[in-house]
């Protein structure tokens, strides 16, 4: 299990990664196509911002997992580790509703992405050493 931890907790890593990647697509679409003459309103969608919606459930679920495969396993600290990761999950949810009123907020939402990615990283890096045996000295 500590291999499915640590397979999990990469994917959630990875799976940011490519949600930087795909806001980014987002607005360089968005601004292409304002310079060919696309009308750009309510019902405007590009790749970028559908791949991003799509992809943040994804990350939503698979923190789920995270935190239920913490349960089956002995990698140290763990469980903290997926609570926190699903902790900011549920922020980085209400960030995204709350910034579409203020736009500023935004800034929170991206910096929480890249903070779950490094939770996630670092659960995973700890899933990777091996437990030491506790020797008396």
């Amino acid at each position: 299990m500590r291999n499915v931890y640590r397979i999990v907790g990469m994917l959630i890593a990875i799976a940011v990664v490519l949600q930087v990647a795909s806001i980014a697509l987002a607005g360089f679409t968005i601004a292409k196509d304002a310079d060919d003459g696309t009308s750009i309103g309510a019902d405007y969608s590009n790749f970028g911002q559908s791949y991003h919606s799509i992809a943040g459930t994804a990350i939503g679920l698979l923190a789920l997992v995270f935190l239920i495969v913490s349960f089956l396993t002995d990698v140290p600290r763990g469980r903290v580790m997926a609570g926190i990761v699903v902790g900011l999950v549920v922020v980085q949810f209400l960030l995204a509703v709350v910034s579409f009123g203020v736009p500023a907020l935004g800034l929170l939402h991206g910096i929480n992405g890249l903070v779950i990615a490094g939770v996630a990283s670092a659960g995973a890096r700890r899933a990777a050493v091996p437990n030491q045996p506790v020797t008396s000295g």
